[in-house]
Formats: C-alpha cells, sequence, structure tokens
C-alpha cells in the first residue's frame, strides 16, 4: 500500500481525541536519500543519524509544533508519485490534551468557539 493511504488510513484509526502523534521512517533504496529529503520538507521531517530509521515526523491534529495531517500526507503522496517506496511506524500517539489560552478580556464568542474546539 501507498504511504499516503497508510498514513490516512492510520490517523483514521485513532482515538477521536488524539492530539499529536509522531513516527519514523525509512525508504526502501538509499540512494534516493536527498530526493526524498527535499519532498518531505512540508512535513517536517527531522534526519536521523545512524538509525535504521531515516526520519522523525511529528503530527499535530489541530495546533502544536508539529506538522498538520494534510502536509504529511502531501509529503508523503509526494514520494508515492515519485515512485519512492518505504514504510513507517507510529511510534507515539498523545491524546486528550487542549491548549492553554487566556480567556479573560475575550469576546464570550470567542470563548464559546474554543471550548467548542477543543473541549468536545
Amino acid at each position: 500500500m501507498a504511504l499516503a493511504a497508510t498514513f490516512t488510513d492510520t490517523v483514521a484509526a485513532l482515538p477521536d481525541d488524539w492530539s499529536a502523534l509522531s513516527l519514523d521512517l525509512r525508504i526502501r533504496d538509499e540512494r534516493r536519500y536527498v530526493e526524498s529529503c527535499l519532498l518531505l520538507t512540508t512535513a517536517g521531517a527531522q534526519p536521523y543519524s545512524e538509525q535504521d530509521w531515516h526520519w522523525r515526523i511529528a503530527v499535530a491534529r489541530t495546533f502544536g509544533n508539529a506538522a498538520a495531517v494534510d502536509a504529511v500526507t502531501g509529503a508523503l503522496q509526494m514520494l508515492d508519485d515519485s515512485g519512492i517506496e518505504g514504510e513507517f511506524v507510529v511510534r507515539d500517539v498523545r491524546s486528550g490534551r487542549a491548549p492553554v489560552t487566556q480567556g479573560w478580556g475575550r469576546p464570550e464568542s470567542v470563548r464559546q468557539e474554543f471550548q467548542r474546539l477543543h473541549h468536545q
């Protein structure tokens, strides 16, 4: 199965309240490593040194210091479109977290929207 489709299936299988995940990715043909690096820049892939896996990718559902699901899907789709085969494994999934924000002085509509988005 293609990387992007596998990633989409993986995200769909996560619990409803997931907030972040990290995955490790490797490609089959290491001669295409530099080309893969260019395609993975939009996903914020962090390279490993001398490891079995080539990159770590942090993914955020709605907020945080990580790549958006759409950015990771797009980067993996570019690998698929380029004929670069690989595999990934999910290393960590976090759920049940919400951002902390100061609500004092904000209109009630902003506070209600924040509650709707993050405390479902």
